[in-house]
C-alpha cells in the first residue's frame, strides 16, 4: 500500500534565457545567409575555376588578365543617348564586352567597337548571353552615322559616364590608357577580365569560348536586369537579336 504521508517530489527544469534563445536566433540567420551567399556565388567560382584550373597549363596560357578580386559594376547612374538615366548595375545578368572612349571615337575606337561586334556574333549561338557597352567619358558628340550604326547591331548599349566614375572601377595595365583595352564584366556584375592592348580577336575569342563554357547553364540568354532597388532608372528594352 502506497504511503501517502510522503510528499510529492517534482523536478524543476531550467527554462531558456531569452537572451540565449535571441542569440540562437541570430546564429541561424547568419548560417542560412552564408548558405545562399554560397549558392548564389559557387556557379562564378566554378566557371573560374572550369577556365583558369581543369584546363591544360592553367592560367599560364591565358590571353586576357584575370582581375583578382574582381570589381562589381559601380552603383551610378549613366545618361543614354536620349539624355535619360540608366543605371549602370541594371545590366547586371548578362556578360559584357566593355569599351572606353570619347565621344569623337577615333580610327583606334572604331576598331575596339568593330570587334566588340565580332567577338559576340563569332560565338554563335551562345551570342545572346553577351551584350556589348560602350562607355563614353566625355561630352563630344558622338557621329550620327556611328551611332546610327551601333544601334543597328544587336546588344548594343552607349553609356555615358564621367571619366572619373569609369576610372574608379576599370583599370588599364601599367603603360596604358584607360581606352586601350576591352574589358568582360560577368553576370554576377563583377569585371573579372582584361584584354591586351590592340588584342588579337581570335585569341581574345578562345578566352571567351572558355568562359561561356565554364559558365553554361548559370546564366540566362537575353538582356537581365535582376536588380528590383533601382526604381529612378529603368532597364532599356533588350535588343533585337
Amino acid at each position: 500500500m502506497t504511503d501517502r504521508s510522503e510528499p510529492l517530489g517534482l523536478t524543476v527544469h531550467s527554462l531558456p534565457q531569452p537572451g540565449e534563445a535571441l542569440e540562437r536566433q541570430r546564429i541561424t540567420g547568419r548560417l542560412k545567409m552564408l548558405l545562399v551567399v554560397a549558392v548564389c556565388a559557387a556557379p562564378v567560382i566554378a566557371s573560374y575555376f572550369t577556365y583558369y584550373v581543369l584546363r591544360p597549363g592553367g592560367a599560364a596560357t591565358a590571353y586576357s588578365a584575370l582581375i583578382q578580386p574582381a570589381l562589381p559594376l559601380p552603383a551610378v547612374t549613366a545618361r543614354l543617348p536620349d539624355g535619360s538615366g540608366q543605371a549602370l548595375r541594371s545590366f547586371v545578368g548578362q556578360w559584357l564586352l566593355v569599351v572606353v572612349d570619347g565621344g569623337a571615337c577615333g580610327p583606334a575606337c572604331e576598331k575596339r567597337l568593330f570587334m566588340q561586334r565580332q567577338l559576340r556574333e563569332m560565338t554563335g549561338r551562345e551570342a545572346d548571353r553577351i551584350d556589348k557597352l560602350w562607355l563614353v567619358v566625355d561630352d563630344a558628340p558622338i557621329a550620327p552615322t556611328l551611332q546610327q550604326a551601333l544601334a543597328a547591331t544587336p546588344a548594343m548599349h552607349i553609356l555615358r559616364l564621367p571619366r572619373a566614375a569609369v576610372a574608379a572601377w576599370l583599370k588599364p595595365a601599367p603603360g596604358q590608357a584607360l581606352e586601350d583595352h576591352l574589358y568582360i564584366v560577368d553576370p554576377m556584375g563583377d569585371w573579372m577580365m582584361r584584354a591586351p592592348a590592340d588584342a588579337d580577336p581570335a585569341r581574345l575569342k578562345r578566352d571567351i569560348d572558355r568562359l561561356l563554357k565554364g559558365s553554361a547553364g548559370w546564366d540566362r540568354p537575353g538582356f537581365q536586369s535582376l536588380l528590383k532597388d533601382e526604381p529612378s532608372a529603368a532597364p532599356p528594352a533588350p535588343a533585337s537579336r
